[in-house]
């Protein structure tokens, strides 16, 4: 059941910033850099996957979802709700419920035996798909789940995600290229600055994030071994 109130976008976003920064799921460490699955460093690191242990936090982020994606791409735009395993599969189910209707999930890779599909549960020729993850970086992740559902005969051209990166400028090329709207509720720099509102690190491992999210590639490049 979808509220019938919400904030504005600004707000959201400072909200969910805020939820992520209570809840410890945002990581800085300035001196001891995080590996990225790029094999980057970073100093920057957020646990999306947390989310699901705090009920309270979990629903107003899914509504927060629900009412951004019904609000960017329309009110009866779905026909199917998909999550990208695995992180992207519990909060693809809160969204479809909250929607009304039916959620599927995408497999990384066939599972090699049985049907050997990506997709699990029913999705149909024609149907309307919205994506749903845990967040995107870069977005390239989200290409091959997109094809998998395009494969089906479906449609998909959105995906809506709780966290964007937001500081790499090739992202929503990358995305629209292929076709793809990205929905958002917020992003590093409004994690920053509420980071900073909050006092949740200290003045140096702040300075060094925000050097970080102003030129990543240059601060990646000046500290890779």
């Amino acid at each position: 059941m979808i509220p019938s109130s919400f904030p504005d976008r600004t707000e959201i976003a400072r909200l969910s910033a805020r939820m992520l920064l209570e809840i410890k799921a945002v990581h800085f460490s300035a001196e001891q850099p995080f590996t990225l699955a790029s094999g980057l460093p970073s100093p920057t690191y957020i646990y999306c996957r947390k989310l699901i242990s705090y009920p309270r936090i979990r629903s107003t982020l899914m509504d927060f979802l629900t009412v951004t994606v019904m609000r960017n791409a329309g009110f009866e735009a779905f026909d199917n709700i998909a999550g990208g395993e695995t992180a992207g599969i519990p909060f693809a189910a809160l969204v479809a419920e909250r929607m009304g209707l039916p959620m599927t999930y995408v497999r990384k890779k066939p599972k090699g035996y049985g049907r050997n599909a990506r997709i699990e549960g029913e999705m149909r020729e024609g149907q309307r798909v919205l994506l749903v993850e845990d967040l995107t970086t870069d977005g390239g992740s989200k290409l091959s789940f997109v094809d998998a559902i395009r494969e089906t005969g479906a449609q998909c051209a959105h995906t809506a995600v709780i966290f964007y990166y937001g500081i790499f400028p090739e992202t929503e090329k990358t995305l629209d290229d292929h076709g793809i709207t990205l929905h958002h509720l917020c992003t590093w720099h409004d994690v920053l600055a509420e980071a900073r509102a909050g006092g949740h690190f200290d003045d140096t491992t702040l300075a060094e994030v925000e050097d970080f999210l102003n030129d990543p590639r240059a601060w990646q490049a000046a500290r890779q071994s």
